[in-house]
C-alpha cells in the first residue's frame, strides 16, 4: 500500500500508473507462488523417513553418502581398503565391501564418487579424495594400525546423512567433511582448522575390487591454481572402462605433487624433470596427488568435482552447468527438493514409524540406480568405445538385469514409465553398439560385464509393452530381443535351441538357465503377439515351454540332464553347490515358471500338492553346508528353505494364490516383510541387488507384486501400510485403503476397486493407471480355511 500512495501522490500517466500495478500484481502472485511452493515441499517433506543408513551392515551393501535421483556421482565414504586378491587367492574380505562402507567400521580412508548399491559384486570406487593436516603421507595405512597412513578414525556421534547430503567429522584431523551432489557433480566442503599445512589427497590408486593390475592407466593435469583434470582407465569388472574428471578447488593451492606407484621401464625424455613436485602432468598407472593449503580456524576449502564418460571438456561442462557458484547449502537444497519430489509419487500412512522409514529408505533405494549415463549436452560413451549423442531419450547405464526385472522395472513402469522407456532405449542403442548384436546381460560404464545368466533386458521391454508404455521403437526392440535369443556362443543356447534344454556337460548352472531363457522367451512371444508377428509369437511360446524338459515327474523337481537326454545321477535338491543352479537349489528353481504357473501345479499333481510343496519350503531346514561356499546366501535371509534374501525365489511366497489356499500369500508376505525388513543399519536381509530387495518391499506393503514381468497382472498380497496415493505420470491418482489392517489383521477378506467388489486374487495395470480407489477389508481369519 505504500507503494501506491507513493504513485498517488505523483503526477504519472496511466500508462505508468498501470505499469506499477503489474509490477505489484506480479510480485505478489510471485511470492504466492513461492510461498505455495514452500508449504508444499514442506507438507511433502519425505526425506525425513528415509535412513541411508539401513543395509550398510552386513549383507544389504548400500552406501550412506550423497547422490541425487538416478545420479551420475555417488559421492561416499570408503571405510576400509581390501585387496581382491592376497598371495593369488580370493580374499573373502573384500565382498564386504561391495559399496565401500561397512558401518562396523570406524575408520574413513577417503570419499570417492562412484559406487554400487546393494550389489554382490563390484567395481567402480573413482577417485578417492581424503582431506588431512600435518605431515604429508600418501600411503592410506591399514585400519586398526594407528598412524599407519593417510586414513582417519571416526563415530558414528559425528556422522549423519540423509538424501542428497553426508557429513562426518575426520577425528585424526579434527576435519568436518560435508557431502553433497548434483546429477554429474560431487560438492565436497570441508572445514580446517588453523594450520599451515593443510592437504588434499587426490588418490588414482584405489579401487573397489582391487588387484595389482586394474589401472591400466591414470593421467593429471594442473590447468592452473585451482583447476585438476584427468581420466583413469580400468580393467575390473567393466573390462574397458574410462572415466574422465574435472576438479575445481574454491581458493589456490600453495603447492602440489604426486608419488607414482610404477615400476617405470621407460619415461623417454620426461626424465629430464623433477615430477614429483609442482609438475603440471602426472602420468602412469598408479598415482597419488596432493594439493597443500593453508587454513585458518574453520576456514572452509570447497571443491566441485565433475564426472565424464566423454573427455575433460565434457566434465568441465558439467561441472559449470551445473554448479555454477560456490553456494554448497543451495546444491544441498536442490538435492532435497529433487528427492522429495520423486518420493512423494507414493504418499503412505503407516501403522508405526518403522514402517514408514522401512518403506520410505526402500523406495529411496530403487532411484539409486540405473544413472544417468551422459553429459549435460547428451554426449556419452558407448559400448563400442565411441562418441554417442542421445536423441530423444536419457542415456542410462547400470543395469542389474538378473535381478531388477523382477519387480524393479515393473515398479518404474508404475511410477517412472517414462524413465524406465529411456532405460529400454538405453539398452536399445547398447544393442545397436554391440559386435555381438545382444541386448544388455548385466552392463556398466560403457562395457558388458556378462554377469548372471538369461536375456532379461527382454523382460524389461515386454514389462513396458503390456502396460502400455511403448514410447519406443518396438519393432526395432522384438529385432534385438530376437537376436539376443539367438547368439549361439551365449551360455548354452545353441544347445538350448536344438536340444530344447542346457545341458549340464556342456555348461554350469544349465537347469537355471534353460528356466531363465523359457521365461525369456514367452516375453519374447508377448512382444510379437503385440507387435503383430503372429509366426514370432508361435515360435517362441513354443520355446518357453522348455522347462518341461528338466522336470522329472518322479523326483518331482527341475533336475539336470546330459546332452543325451539321461538325468545326471548324482542329484541333491537342497545343495546349492554344482547341481544345475545359479544361486539357489531345485527348491527354489523348480518353482521359476512364472509365465505357466498353472502348467507347474499340474505337472506337480494339482494344486493341494503344488500347495504342499510351498509349505513344505518355508518350514524345512537348509542346513549350513548347501549354502557355505554361495556368498550371496547367509543366513540372515533364510526362512526354512526360502531364500529371500536372495533373488530367484521373490515371486514364490505370492504363488500360493494359484492354489486353494491364497492366504497362505498373505501371511508368509506378511511375515517377510515384517522379519526381512527393518529400520536399523542391518535391516536388510541380503544385498538390495540395485533397488530389487526394495522394489519387492514397496510392492508387498502396498498389497501386490508382479509374479510374471511381461504380463499385465499383479498379485493380490497382504499390504502393511494403512494408507497410499499413487500420482500417476499420466495425471491419475490410485488410492488405497485398508480397512482393520493390522499386526494380527493380516489376511484379506475382501477387495473393491471403485466400490465394485473383485472376484479375483489379482490386478490389471489399467485399474491401477487408470487411477482411482482400492480398499482392502483385512481380518485375522484366514478366508477358506
Amino acid at each position: 500500500m505504500a507503494i501506491m500512495k507513493i504513485i498517488c501522490k505523483q503526477n504519472y500517466s496511466k500508462f505508468t500508473l498501470l505499469f506499477f500495478l503489474f509490477i505489484l500484481i506480479s510480485s505478489c502472485q510471485t511470492e504466492m507462488g513461492e510461498q505455495e511452493e514452500s508449504s508444499l515441499i514442506q507438507s511433502s517433506n519425505l526425506i525425513k523417513y528415509v535412513n541411508p543408513f539401513i543395509g550398510t551392515q552386513n549383507m544389504g551393501h548400500t552406501f550412506p553418502g550423497a547422490i541425487v535421483p538416478f545420479g551420475m556421482v555417488q559421492l561416499s565414504p570408503e571405510t576400509n581398503i581390501q585387496s581382491m586378491f592376497i598371495n593369488g587367492n580370493y580374499n573373502p574380505e573384500t565382498y564386504k565391501y561391495c559399496s565401500g562402507y561397512q558401518y562396523s567400521d570406524s575408520t574413513i580412508f577417503g570419499f570417492s564418487h562412484t559406487h554400487f548399491s546393494g550389489t554382490g559384486h563390484s567395481d567402480l570406487g573413482d577417485f578417492l579424495v581424503m582431506p588431512t593436516t600435518g605431515k604429508l603421507d600418501l600411503e592410506p595405512g591399514e585400519a586398526g594400525i594407528k598412524g599407519s597412513g593417510f586414513y582417519s578414525e571416526f563415530s558414528h556421534d559425528n556422522e549423519f546423512a540423509k538424501p542428497g547430503y553426508y557429513s562426518v567429522k575426520l577425528d585424526d584431523y579434527n576435519i568436518k567433511a560435508e557431502l553433497t551432489a548434483t546429477e554429474r557433480v560431487g560438492f565436497h566442503q570441508y572445514t580446517f582448522p588453523k594450520t599451515d599445512s593443510a592437504h588434499i589427497i587426490l588418490d588414482l590408486v584405489y579401487n573397489i575390487y582391487n588387484y595389482e593390475d586394474k589401472n591400466v592407466w591414470t593421467f593429471i593435469r594442473v590447468e592452473n591454481d585451482s583447476l585438476v583434470t584427468g581420466y583413469r582407465q580400468t580393467n575390473g569388472w567393466a573390462r574397458t572402462r574410462t572415466v574422465y574428471f574435472a576438479m575445481q578447488f574454491s581458493k589456490p593451492f600453495t603447492n602440489y605433487g604426486h608419488k607414482k606407484y610404477d615400476s617405470v621401464i621407460y619415461n623417454g625424455f620426461y626424465r629430464r624433470f623433477d615430477e614429483t613436485r609442482d609438475f603440471p602432468e602426472m602420468a602412469g598407472k598408479n598415482i597419488r596427488a596432493y594439493f597443500d593449503f593453508q587454513t585458518e580456524e574453520n576456514e572452509k576449502i570447497q571443491i566441485k568435482f565433475a564426472l565424464s564418460s566423454v573427455s575433460t571438456a565434457g566434465a568441465l561442462k558439467n561441472l559449470k552447468t551445473e554448479i555454477p557458484h560456490w553456494d554448497f547449502e543451495e546444491i544441498k537444497k536442490q538435492g532435497e527438493k529433487k528427492w522429495n519430489k520423486e518420493l512423494s509419487k507414493i504418499s503412505v500412512e503407516t501403522s508405526t514409524l518403522a514402517q514408514k522409514e522401512i518403506f520410505y529408505t526402500a523406495l529411496y533405494h530403487t532411484m539409486l540406480s540405473p544413472v544417468i549415463y551422459e553429459d549435460v549436452d547428451g554426449s556419452y560413451r558407448g559400448l563400442d568405445q565411441n562418441i554417442h549423442e542421445s536423441k530423444g531419450f536419457t542415456n542410462y547405464s547400470i543395469f542389474s538385469l538378473w535381478d531388477t526385472f523382477r519387480a524393479l522395472h515393473p515398479l518404474f513402469n508404475l511410477i517412472q514409465p517414462q524413465r524406465n522407456t529411456d532405460m529400454i532405449q538405453s539398452m536399445l542403442a547398447h544393442y545397436d553398439q554391440s559386435v555381438h548384436k545382444m541386448l544388455p546381460v548385466w552392463s556398466h560404464y560403457s562395457n558388458e560385464n556378462w554377469c548372471m545368466i538369461g536375456y532379461h533386458s527382454v523382460s524389461v521391454i515386454a514389462d513396458a509393452i503390456a502396460k502400455g508404455n511403448t514410447n519406443f521403437d518396438t519393432e526395432h526392440a522384438l529385432e534385438a530381443c530376437i537376436n539376443s535369443s539367438n547368439l549361439k556362443y551365449y551360455d548354452g543356447l545353441d544347445e538350448y535351441i536344438s536340444l530344447g534344454f542346457v545341458p549340464a556337460d556342456k555348461q554350469s548352472s544349465s537347469v537355471s538357465k534353460t528356466l531363465e531363457f523359457a521365461y525369456d522367451d514367452w516375453c519374447i512371444s508377448q512382444i510379437a503377439k503385440k507387435t503383430g508377428n503372429e509366426k514370432m509369437a508361435e515360435t517362441y511360446l513354443l520355446r518357453s515351454k522348455n522347462y518341461l524338459n528338466h522336470f522329472d515327474l518322479v523326483m518331482q523337481f527341475m533336475r539336470p540332464k546330459y546332452s543325451n537326454g539321461e538325468w545326471v545321477k548324482k542329484f541333491d535338491p537342497m545343495n546349492t553347490h554344482g547341481q544345475g543352479f545359479i544361486e539357489g537349489n531345485a527348491w527354489t528353481y523348480s518353482l521359476f515358471v512364472p509365465h505357466q504357473p498353472e502348467s507347474l501345479i499340474e505337472l506337480m499333481g494339482e494344486k493341494d500338492n503344488f500347495e504342499q510343496h510351498l509349505d513344505s519350503l518355508f518350514t524345512m531346514k537348509l542346513d549350513d553346508k548347501y549354502i557355505e561356499k554361495n556368498e550371496d546366501i547367509t543366513r540372515d535371509g533364510i526362512i526354512g528353505n526360502y531364500v529371500h534374501g536372495n533373488e530367484p525365489g521373490h515371486h514364490i511366497p505370492y504363488l500360493y494364490n494359484w492354489t486353494n489356499s491364497p492366504w497362505k500369500t498373505q501371511e508368509r508376505v506378511r511375515m517377510i516383510m515384517e522379519s526381512m525388513y527393518g529400520n536399523s543399519v542391518d535391516g536388510l536381509c541380503g544385498n538390495d541387488d540395485a533397488g530389487q530387495m526394495s522394489a519387492w518391499y514397496i510392492f508387498s506393503a502396498l498389497g501386490f507384486y508382479p509374479v510374471c514381468p511381461g504380463s499385465d497382472r499383479y498379485a493380490i498380497g497382504s499390504p502393511i501400510i494403512e494408507s497410499a496415493k499413487i500420482k500417476m505420470e499420466n495425471g491419475n491418482e490410485l488410492q488405497i485403503k485398508t480397512i482393520n489392517q493390522s499386526s494380527e489383521n493380516v489376511f484379506v477378506q475382501k477387495v473393491t476397486i471403485n466400490n465394485i467388489e473383485l472376484n479375483r486374487n489379482y490386478f490389471l495395470h489399467e485399474e491401477l493407471a487408470n487411477g482411482g480407489e482400492i480398499v482392502f477389508y483385512m481380518t485375522d481369519k484366514p478366508l477358506g480355511k
